[in-house]
């Protein structure tokens, strides 16, 4: 679908002016706009052309203040190219070029009602964005630029302090390649998911979770996630804390899924808070038996094995992530105050067979210039075994939000 470069402002201005109309009346309504740019370059091995997408993002909507426990939000979203297109945005037909997997399109990105009867039980239904845990099994996928978002219902009771249980259905997945793409939009799923989360003083949170996916449009996909996490951070003496994550899932085919197999999911995340220093070691492993392996399609995967993105599909043979991952975060009253500098190393094998697959470097500088805008740097170098080609991947964007 061709758009306009004007439709991003005309999108704007429409919500922007409906939030201006409603405050002119006094009514108890709140406009908002996220604008992204970012520079994205690939050069991937065996692909022909070196990928340069220059996109912008227009985020824009109005919440509502809660009257007798009812409140709503409405999000539109508009992505841009700027310049010549260079690079595969999944419907364009560039296959010359690697894919960088944000189309240029106009859509309603959130619309739903919120109730709010008393402060122990909240009711959302709509479109709407959904970030459980670490979001390992279902995201919004924040980082590429159109969210991944659910039209569903979702059910949040807090039945004691520190406890709260979450039940959601969703029938609709709205993904980040937009409506143009055939994998666009999953219609007609049953997803649900339950999920008990309880705070333990001075310990952590342990996570208890179901996972139930029925998607007719990638039946591959279908499958049960039954699983339990444990993270937090322990106090350890002046300025320091030890950090932990454990999880362990298994998962099973499930509804119209053609394969029959039930396969573990592991996570151990031992860690160290040192002043502005965090430094992680981790070991993630989903289980592959040569056939289908573990795989979380509703996930933000970007945020795990590597921002190359070398497996949002998980191999047949299984992936083993041995990884570290430092961060540097600047505190104190000075200019570069907010200043994040992070660096991680991953070295990737097959659960079956243990074949080497390869490592992966990434790196990332970012920096809140002030309350509006944060500019921010970052590169990813995939160097292949016997999986994939190598890969580098950098970024560099400029947000605002008002």
């Amino acid at each position: 679908m061709n758009h306009a470069p004007f439709r991003p402002v005309l999108l704007l201005a429409v919500l922007m002016g409906s939030a201006s109309a409603a405050r002119a009346e006094e009514a108890p309504i709140t406009p908002y706009a996220d604008l992204r740019y970012r520079l994205e370059l690939v050069d991937q091995q065996g692909i022909e052309q070196k990928a340069t997408a220059s996109t912008i993002r227009l985020r824009a909507g109005v919440k509502t203040a809660e009257w007798n426990g009812l409140s709503a939000q409405v999000e539109g979203e508009a992505i841009q190219p700027l310049g010549a297109v260079h690079y595969n945005d999944t419907v364009n037909g560039k296959t010359t070029y690697p894919v960088v997997a944000d189309p240029a399109d106009v859509l309603l990105n959130q619309a739903f009602v919120r109730w709010r009867p008393v402060k122990e039980l909240e009711a959302v239904v709509g479109r709407q964005a959904v970030n459980l845990d670490n979001q390992r099994w279902i995201g919004s996928v924040g980082w590429r630029q159109n969210d991944q978002t659910l039209d569903a219902a979702r059910l949040t009771v807090r039945p004691f302090k520190g406890a709260t249980v979450d039940y959601l259905h969703a029938w609709r997945v709205n993904r980040v390649f937009g409506p143009d793409s055939p994998q666009g939009i999953w219609r007609s799923t049953a997803i649900n998911a339950v999920r008990g989360v309880y705070a333990i003083k001075n310990i952590g949170t342990l996570s208890a979770y179901g996972y139930w996916l029925d998607l007719p449009p990638q039946p591959a996909s279908s499958s049960k996630t039954l699983g339990v996490r444990m993270a937090g951070e322990l106090p350890a003496g002046k300025g320091f804390a030890l950090l932990y994550a454990a999880e362990y899932a298994r998962q099973q085919n499930f509804a119209g899924n053609p394969r029959q197999f039930a396969l573990d999911y592991l996570l151990l995340e031992p860690g160290l808070k040192a002043g502005a220093f965090t430094v992680k070691g981790g070991l993630e492993r989903l289980e592959g038996n040569g056939t289908v392996a573990v795989q979380t399609p509703l996930a933000t995967l970007h945020a795990f094995n590597g921002w190359a993105d070398k497996f949002l599909t998980t191999p047949a043979n299984g992936l083993r992530d041995l990884y570290l991952d430092a961060t540097y975060k600047v505190g104190g009253k000075g200019a570069l105050k907010g200043l994040v500098l992070r660096a991680a190393w991953h070295d990737y094998r097959s659960t079956l067979g243990d074949t080497a697959y390869g490592r992966e470097w990434n790196a990332l500088a970012s920096y809140p210039v002030d309350k509006t805008f944060t500019v921010s740097a970052k590169l990813a170098r995939y160097e292949a075994k016997a999986f994939a080609t190598d890969t580098t991947k950098a970024w560099f964007s400029v947000e605002a939000k008002f």
